[in-house]
């Protein structure tokens, strides 16, 4: 008997007016600006060509409403999932770029992302850890089906380094855009990257 696949697609919520600017986090009340609807509505146009099971979503108001956009074509609800939160950074939650880079432990933290964590918050590791638990279960709940996950640039990321074999402090070189689409071919023993960033 030949191994459940299932294909992820793990979607970065679509861009918001703060985007660039300022370290959202896990700050409540950011939503999409028209931009990141338009945005929504062309991934949901998308991705309505799969035979996708099931719409997930980080709790963050943006997720949401870039998961219900997509969702609301292919008649799914929504399932929020905690594991797909964006990453705790802690005190430099709503924090400025400008400002941040002016703070030594941000400097660590994008040098050291194996090791540093930001005032208050969660380290990458741990991070990863959550995500990767997350889609163990979606392999043992969901054998073959296709999903759509709405989260985070870190959280992306996060899974993306592991199956690349790539080590945290190697962050950059994984980008991970507003709307952009990541797609993993999971077995059940393993995993294959079949997209990265695709926007």
């Amino acid at each position: 008997m030949g191994l459940a696949m299932m294909t992820i697609h793990l979607v970065r919520h679509a861009v918001h007016p703060l985007v660039d600017r300022v370290l959202v986090g896990r700050t409540s009340g950011v939503q999409l600006g028209k931009e990141g609807r338009e945005q929504a509505k062309a991934l949901a146009r998308r991705l309505a060509i799969e035979e996708i099971g099931a719409v997930q979503s980080s709790p963050r108001e943006r997720a949401l409403e870039t998961a219900a956009l997509i969702a609301a074509p292919l008649g799914l609800p929504v399932d929020v999932v905690p594991d797909l939160d964006e990453a705790d950074f802690g005190q430099w939650a709503g924090c400025s770029f400008a400002e941040l880079n002016r703070d030594p432990r941000w400097v660590a933290w994008n040098n050291e992302r194996g090791t540093a964590r930001p005032p208050g918050g969660e380290t990458m590791r741990e991070l990863q850890k959550r995500i990767l638990r997350h889609l163990d279960r979606l392999q043992a709940e969901k054998p073959n089906k296709n999903l759509v996950l709405v989260s985070h640039a870190e959280v992306i990321r996060a899974a993306l380094l592991h199956f690349l074999g790539i080590a945290l402090d190697g962050f950059a070189r994984v980008e991970i855009a507003p709307a952009s689409i990541s797609t993993l071919l999971l077995n059940g023993s393993g995993a294959q990257v079949i997209g990265c960033n695709d926007r």
